[in-house]
């Protein structure tokens, strides 16, 4: 079995997310432009290549991470807001439903958040990542009937099957909790540079084994999250809010300075339970002035 491959430049988006509910992974080549491919190359590479390896197994002992992305590279905001991603994220994980509250009854859905950003840069000689789903960090489960998660893993080099391509196995999302996922069943991701693999949160994955012999493989990877979990990473802490403050309002929510549906994230202004992206809007005009 292999990957579908789609244009990004072409490819509708009822076209990525039929592919992906049938398989739970796509590949859409083109997904960056040659712009954007060679800013985030600029912007990272540099940088990632000044990090240390990993310590563990399933980390990588051979493989640098770096995060908060959106303190280093601006095309992060390209990124989640790709058309051909943000609105699939809000198909798989914004499902309506229905609850009472009081004589009325309401649907409700909920909102996206960026869950984790990062680049990946597996080294010669790292071993296979052991196959998991993503949506296990907050303890997600088949049972629920629904996605969490729909991420991107977008090729900064190209990926081979000998230098580390992301391992998938397609399909994988339609599996119960119980059944395990074995090496056999697991095809690599190949693509050029600009290139992107898109897959939901319960596919399972995992970064592959590095055969070259000087050969680094860089990836960056987001995830865009239903607003009721936990963000795997911190952005409060990560990014200042004068820096989150300075992306449009749409990347601002993304990032998680919003209050989801009714009830979720509010803050207490006078009173009243407000939005946090209130908190944003002075400095927001305290740039516009500076600039």
């Amino acid at each position: 079995m292999t990957m579908e491959r789609l244009d990004g430049t072409t490819a509708s988006i009822e076209h990525v997310i039929a592919v992906l509910d049938r398989d739970g992974g796509v590949i859409i080549e083109n997904f960056l432009t040659p712009a954007q491919l060679a800013g985030m190359r600029d912007d990272l590479l540099p940088l990632i290549e000044q990090q240390s390896t990993g310590r563990d197994a399933f980390f990588g002992q051979n493989t640098r991470r770096l995060s908060a992305l959106f303190a280093k590279t601006r095309y992060s905001a390209d990124v989640v807001t790709h058309p051909l991603y943000l609105p699939a994220a809000k198909h798989f994980v914004c499902v309506p439903q229905h609850r009472w509250s009081g004589d009325s009854y309401m649907e409700v859905t909920c909102d996206l958040q960026v869950g984790v950003s990062q680049a990946i840069q597996i080294g010669p000689g790292e071993g296979g990542q052991a196959l998991h789903r993503d949506d296990g960090a907050f303890f997600w489960s088949r049972n629920f009937g629904r996605e969490a998660r729909l991420q991107v893993m977008i090729a900064l080099t190209d990926f081979t099957a000998e230098n580390g391509g992301t391992m998938v196995v397609p399909g994988s999302h339609h599996w119960d909790d119980e059944r395990k996922p074995l090496a056999e069943e697991a095809i690599p991701t190949e693509m050029k540079a600009g290139s992107a693999l898109l897959f939901l949160g319960g596919v399972y994955h995992g970064g592959g084994t590095n055969r070259t012999g000087s050969e680094w493989r860089t990836g960056v990877t987001f995830a865009l999250d239903a607003s009721f979990v936990r963000q795997e990473e911190n952005h409060y802490l990560a990014l200042t809010p004068e820096l989150v403050a300075s992306y449009p309002e749409e990347v601002q929510r993304l990032l998680g300075w919003s209050m989801s549906g009714r009830a979720l994230g509010w803050i207490e202004v006078d009173g009243v339970l407000a939005d946090p992206n209130f908190l944003l809007k002075p400095l927001e005009e305290s740039a516009a002035v500076g600039a």
